[in-house]
Formats: structure tokens, C-alpha cells, sequence
């Protein structure tokens, strides 16, 4: 893990409103560079808007994001942030090999970045398949090689283990370590609150509104919990006593929604 004091990104009163729903309002946060950093919370809470204005293609109604001291969006971040979406953005009539070879070319890339990202990735057997014949599992993976193209400063990833096998899961956080360490920083989306042991800081969200911003450690710490989902029950609690049982529900159908989505990615 690098420290700097200087954060990635910089997020002063971010307003984002989708017709008349308010969906961020006044977020105030700093995520530090050459970490992991985590944003956890239910479906719905607002990490994927928070994640694509990060990445400036959210259309913003008030505050500011700055991303490695440059305005998200502008285009001297372009080769600087990589970005992958929960839906695979690749190719489906090209193969794995074909599929990062243009994203390469586009990023400006050298040759030897596409045989780094296919071996990070573990898609080595699937370097000649076209994407249209992969698993859920596997097309995902391929967004994230495409992404770990040209070695970015910033990666910010939408749930990007979901549909994983558990063996797959813990090689990816092996490599997003592994990229921190080297400088990388690195923003985590997950709805599953045990991966939340496995990232340098948490970020717990409810409703656009961040709960907790700390390490995994001061949240058990502080919340007397066992686990980061028993913690984040304890935060909902202090705050909104009638919506903590709703919460445990939602978590644990999310929870049940990924052990099916886990099986048919294999």
C-alpha cells in the first residue's frame, strides 16, 4: 500500500438529481491514493452514480469531483482511469485476445500489456474464444484485462466479482493488492458485505449519504461488531432505528441473489 498525501479523488457537495429524485446531495468525501478502497452498501444506495461521476459521465447537479488533481472527465485522465461497468463492455464477435488488442490500440498501449492482462486476469484458456461463448463469469473478466490496459493510475470497478467463483474472487483481490502496492489506487463497488475485510478503507453508503468512511479495523472497533454486515446494522441503527430490520432483509436476499449468480458464472 502507497500513502500520499495528496488524494485520487477529491468530492466537495456533489449534487446528483435524476428528474425529481435526489439521488447524491451535498457528498463531501477524499479517497486516498494507492489503496483499496471499498464502497459497500445495498442495491440501490447510489455507488454506481457515485462511481460514474467519479469517472465523469454522470451528469452532475452542483459540487465538484477531482480526480489526480484534474477535473473528472477532462481529458488528461482519459489514459490515467480505468473504469469497468457491472454490464461487460467488450465485443461479443471478437475473441478475448481480439477484444483487448483494439482496446490497446485505443488506449495507446504497449503490445505486452494484453499478455500482463490476460495472465492477471486467469483468461489465458480463453485468450482464442470469442465472448459471445463465455460465462457471465468470464465476460466480466474480460472488462477487467481491458481495464488493467496501459497500467492507470485509477481503476474504479462496479461490482466486479460477482458471478466469480470463491477461488477467483480471492485472486482478484490478490491483484487489486498487488496493483496498490505499486501506486495503483483502486475503488471497489460490492453489495457483499464480506468483502469488506479485504479492502485498506471502507466506504459504507445508505441512500447517497456515506455512513462510515474508515479502515475495516476502526469500523468493527467503533461498532463493537463482529463482521462489516453486523457493523453496518449497527450504523443503520443509530441513525434510522426503523430501517435497520429492512436492511438485514435486503442484504440477505442480496446476498442469496449472489450464490445463484456465483453458480451459473462457473
Amino acid at each position: 500500500m502507497v500513502n500520499s498525501p495528496d488524494p485520487a479523488v477529491s468530492i466537495a457537495g456533489l449534487r446528483v438529481r435524476r428528474g425529481r429524485t435526489t439521488v447524491l446531495d451535498g457528498l463531501t468525501l477524499d479517497i486516498p491514493r494507492g489503496q483499496v478502497v471499498g464502497l459497500l452498501g445495498p442495491s440501490g444506495c447510489g455507488k454506481t452514480t457515485l462511481m460514474r461521476a467519479i469517472v465523469g459521465v454522470q451528469r452532475i447537479a452542483g459540487g465538484t469531483v477531482e480526480v489526480l488533481g484534474q477535473p473528472a472527465g477532462s481529458s488528461p485522465l482519459r489514459h490515467r482511469v480505468g473504469y469497468v461497468t457491472q454490464a461487460a463492455s467488450v465485443y461479443d464477435d471478437l475473441t478475448v485476445t481480439q477484444n483487448l488488442a483494439y482496446f490497446r490500440r485505443v488506449l495507446g498501449a504497449g503490445k505486452e500489456d494484453v499478455e500482463r492482462a490476460i495472465a492477471a486476469t486467469d483468461l489465458g484458456a480463453n485468450a482464442g474464444q470469442l465472448v459471445s461463448t463465455l460465462s457471465g463469469g468470464q465476460r466480466s473478466r474480460v472488462s477487467l484485462a481491458a481495464a488493467l490496459l496501459g497500467s492507470p493510475d485509477l481503476l474504479v470497478l462496479d461490482e466486479p466479482t460477482v458471478g466469480l467463483d470463491p477461488l477467483l474472487r480471492a485472486d482478484l483481490w490478490g491483484l487489486f493488492h498487488r496493483l496498490a502496492d505499486s501506486g495503483t489506487s483502486l475503488l471497489i463497488s460490492s453489495h457483499v458485505m464480506d468483502e469488506a475485510t479485504r479492502c485498506d478503507r471502507l466506504l459504507l453508503m445508505r441512500e447517497g449519504r456515506i455512513l462510515a468512511d474508515q479502515t475495516p479495523e476502526e469500523l468493527l472497533a467503533e461498532t463493537g461488531a463482529a463482521d462489516a454486515e453486523d457493523a453496518f446494522l449497527a450504523l443503520l441503527r443509530r441513525r434510522h432505528p426503523r430501517h435497520a430490520l429492512e436492511d438485514a432483509e435486503a442484504e440477505r436476499a442480496d446476498g442469496a441473489d449472489t450464490d445463484h449468480t456465483e453458480e451459473a458464472g462457473r
